[in-house]
């Protein structure tokens, strides 16, 4: 995991060095060499994030991401919840039905 900001560095600098090389990919892979990133293709997801966030690009944002990720969690801690609820009634439920001696 890189950190926040070098990957916004990272995106800043392909789009500023972009039109001094014959493809973006060329351009890409410049910039992760200078910055020492792992893999061009690394680089190459930062920018189409980035593009997908800016709304140049279809796609999931980032903040979409989190809010999908955010309510999944929620939703499993909810799924727990509920089957302990009904764990719990099923118990009371049991205990109900069976016969109590009075003495």
């Amino acid at each position: 995991q890189y950190p926040l900001e070098l990957r916004r560095r990272a995106v800043r600098m392909v789009a500023e060095v972009r039109p001094d090389y014959d493809t973006e990919w060329a351009a890409m892979k410049a910039v992760a060499a200078k910055l020492g990133i792992g893999t061009t293709e690394t680089l190459r997801k930062w920018v189409r994030q980035d593009q997908i966030d800016a709304g140049s690009r279809p796609g999931t944002t980032t903040e979409e991401s989190a809010e999908l990720k955010r309510l999944k969690k929620e939703n499993a801690e909810l799924k727990r919840a509920n089957e302990i609820l009904k764990a719990a009634a099923s118990f009371f439920a049991a205990e109900l039905d069976r016969p109590h001696i009075r003495s």
